[in-house]
């Protein structure tokens, strides 16, 4: 099995992967998706650095570097990729798809109605999903 070492900064976080370096998400990204997610019934947390939510443990909107990425189920997906073609399958790395994530372009996420349209899409996709069992915290040796 092939293990990546990757390393972390926290004051400015960039993600060395095999070279390959992660970048903030631009702040006005952040404070649109703060902002947006605001009193919706869900968690917010952080992946890799990057803010994302997440509905009984499974995550459905997020940020990686200036994207923003949203899970939908297969036919919306489908559905969405088809009626733009700036929609595409979410790869934090090269050939590393997320299969149900997409990455949302700025004509989508900058258009109220057409956004919230697949908000409400991926928010009900992703409450259909079996809640996420909490991890058992490892106990030390």
């Amino acid at each position: 099995m092939n293990h990546v070492k990757t390393l972390y900064d926290d004051t400015d976080f960039r993600c060395s992967v095999i070279g390959m370096q992660w970048k903030k998400s631009p702040e006005t990204l952040v404070k649109f998706i703060t902002d947006r997610m605001a009193g919706e019934k869900c968690e917010p947390r952080k992946m890799f650095g990057y803010p994302c939510y997440f509905i009984n443990g499974n995550m459905f909107i997020g940020l990686h570097q200036d994207n923003l990425v949203l899970r939908l189920g297969e036919e919306d997906r489908k559905a969405s990729m088809k009626k733009d073609k700036d929609v595409k399958v979410f790869e934090p790395m090269p050939g590393r798809k997320m299969g149900e994530y997409v990455v949302v372009p700025a004509s989508i996420y900058s258009n109220k109605v057409a956004f919230d349209a697949l908000l409400v899409k991926s928010m009900k996709y992703v409450s259909s999903l079996p809640p996420k069992q909490k991890k058992s915290k490892k106990k030390s040796k």
